[in-house]
């Protein structure tokens, strides 16, 4: 099991940082800025409640449900949230680097600015999500749901999106350079300037999808599907430049 940080060493920390710390034992009530490093708080009911600036480094929250909450700037680095609920959360600019977090569901939830890079996320749900300028590189999303996400300028840059589902995803200036995007779908996606430079598409389906001014650049998309897609100037993974009338087609 993995050792909590002495308090004395988080004293020190935060005393050279200026922050006034504060100190929560595992059973204490939940509230903005608790500590629950390393705490086992599995199945817990935190609904609706203020957990801004919360510091939950390490922990178990696997099968809790935080639906409603309020996680700004809420820290869950290296937790394990298998199967929680994050449904209709607020969670701008919230830190869950390198969570394990198969199974989750973050329905709705304001995830704008977070960061979930090196993430085990794979068949967590993202419908509907706001998570504009959202970090996932290097993520495993394999078969997660992001249909209806607003994406803009989110990075996926070397996630594995294998037969993730963004379908109707609003991904403007979003990156998936050299992403693994095998079966995953954009059916009907606004992809208007999305980056794909070096990414493995295979079977990727792109129909319906808007690519205006999107890049493939030495992507392989050689079998990926792009029926009734807009390729308004995207270029190609060739380099070239597809003509402004070109539909399904790069012409």
């Amino acid at each position: 099991m993995p050792k909590t940080l002495p308090q004395g060493l988080f004293l020190l920390l935060f005393s050279v940082s200026g922050i006034s710390p504060v100190f929560s034992a595992c059973s204490d009530d939940a509230g903005p800025q608790v500590n629950w490093v390393n705490c086992d708080l599995s199945g817990k009911d935190f609904t609706n409640v203020d957990l801004s600036n919360a510091i939950m480094t390490g922990a178990n929250f696997d099968n809790a449900d935080f639906s409603g909450a309020i996680l700004e700037n809420a820290e869950f680095n290296f937790a394990s949230l298998k199967n929680t609920r994050f449904d209709g959360a607020r969670m701008p600019r919230a830190r869950l680097l390198s969570v394990k977090a198969q199974g989750a569901s973050f329905k709705n939830a304001v995830l704008e600015n977070a960061r979930l890079s090196r993430a085990q996320l794979q068949a967590a749900d993202f419908t509907g999500v706001r998570a504009d300028k959202a970090e996932f590189y290097d993520a495993k999303l394999e078969s997660a749901v992001f249909t209806h996400a607003r994406l803009n300028e989110a990075d996926f840059e070397r996630s594995n999106v294998s037969r993730a589902n963004f379908d109707q995803a609003i991904l403007g200036k979003a990156v998936f350079r050299s992403a693994r995007l095998h079966y995953a779908s954009f059916k009907k996606a606004e992809m208007i300037r999305t980056v794909l430079d070096e990414s493995d598409g295979l079977n990727a389906d792109f129909s319906e999808a808007n690519l205006t001014k999107a890049s493939f650049r030495e992507a392989e998309i050689e079998e990926s599907i792009f029926t009734g897609a807009i390729l308004k100037d995207t270029t190609w993974s060739n380099y070239k430049r597809c003509r402004a009338s070109s539909i399904g087609i790069c012409k």
